[in-house]
């Protein structure tokens, strides 16, 4: 797994490639040699559309709220429950709303994706699958949470190792405050990648 700015990470095993949330503060690299993309939501930041604009042969998995305001793209939509193949990986779909940041807004849909069984990208929300989760990549930031409720959701889901995405409103001494408490409180592996860093997902 590489793990860009904020929402985006990609997955590489051999052959086989997949990108989540290449939004418009990720690196444009993470979309090199990429067939095939997962996107939560609509928001910018987890979805640069007219960067996609640039490669016209990609496909686009999301759900059916977004899907139609995708037109021109090639995108298949996925409901909560759902398994299905992307990039060569076994994907399930989870959850179905974006987390409320207030009086009921934002309020539009989003799937969170658990990939081979094991990751775990939940998008903006803290939907706790049934599954174990062997990794999970937990928000640090965000209009919509407090630091003890991504640690509740840590506990929740009790993944074997953490990473933070969703930081891009944090400050490093941010970033380093979120870390002494997932480390403190998280009861799990947790370890923060810096763009561009990978991990190996055993």
């Amino acid at each position: 797994m590489i793990k860009y700015t904020h929402a985006c990470v990609r997955l590489e095993d051999g052959d086989r490639v997949l990108v989540i949330d290449p939004g418009t503060l990720s690196e444009p690299e993470a979309l090199d040699g990429v067939d095939e993309i997962l996107v939560t939501h609509e928001h910018f930041d987890h979805i640069d559309v007219e960067r996609l604009r640039n490669y016209p042969n990609l496909r686009i998995y999301t759900n059916a709220e977004f899907a139609p305001q995708l037109e021109g793209f090639h995108v298949t939509t996925v409901a909560s429950g759902q398994t299905f193949q992307a990039g060569g990986f076994a994907v399930r779909a989870v959850g179905s709303h974006h987390a409320e940041i207030f009086d009921g807004l934002p309020g539009c849909a989003n799937i969170g994706y658990i990939v081979e069984d094991h990751l775990y990208h939940p998008g903006d929300s803290m939907f706790v699958p049934e599954q174990k989760i062997e990794h999970l990549l937990v928000p640090a930031s965000g209009p919509w949470m407090k630091v003890g409720e991504a640690l509740n959701f840590v506990r929740s889901v009790r993944p074997k190792r953490a990473y933070p995405i969703h930081e891009a409103m944090l400050s490093e001494t941010g970033m380093d405050n979120f870390g002494r408490w997932m480390g403190m409180k998280g009861e799990t592996d947790y370890r923060r990648l810096d763009a561009g860093e990978s991990a190996t997902l055993a």
